[in-house]
């Protein structure tokens, strides 16, 4: 983002949101699949389910394709079409879903953990 580079901005927020939910749900032995924040989320058992953070999610999502390649847009390059507050709004959306996602992982590592 501090490069102009809003549009890669977007789309690495979007992936850093995946990567954490889909830790969280092989932390607790699931399988995560697809790339769809809001979906995994969804996958989520209902009581670490994030549902507070779910509009996030799917901001998060709508930059997972049209960031990227330029026939999503009607006319010209990604990087016309996104912004440097979409990319500060979409960086912190994936910073308060990474951040559950850290306290969530950290929670069921520590019930693993045997007792001394």
């Amino acid at each position: 983002m501090r490069d102009g580079f809003y549009e890669w901005a977007c789309f690495a927020s979007q992936q850093a949101a995946e990567k954490a939910v889909k830790a969280l749900i092989q932390s607790l032995g699931g399988e995560a699949w697809g790339s769809s924040v809001a979906s995994l989320i969804d996958a989520l058992p209902e009581n670490v389910k994030p549902n507070h953070l779910r509009d996030q999610a799917l901001e998060l999502d709508q930059a997972y394709i049209p960031s990227r390649y330029p026939n999503p847009h009607s006319a010209g390059h990604p990087s016309t079409a996104y912004t440097r507050m979409m990319s500060e709004r979409l960086i912190e959306y994936a910073r308060q879903i990474v951040k559950y996602c850290q306290q969530e992982v950290n929670t069921v590592h520590e019930k693993q953990r045997p007792s001394s």
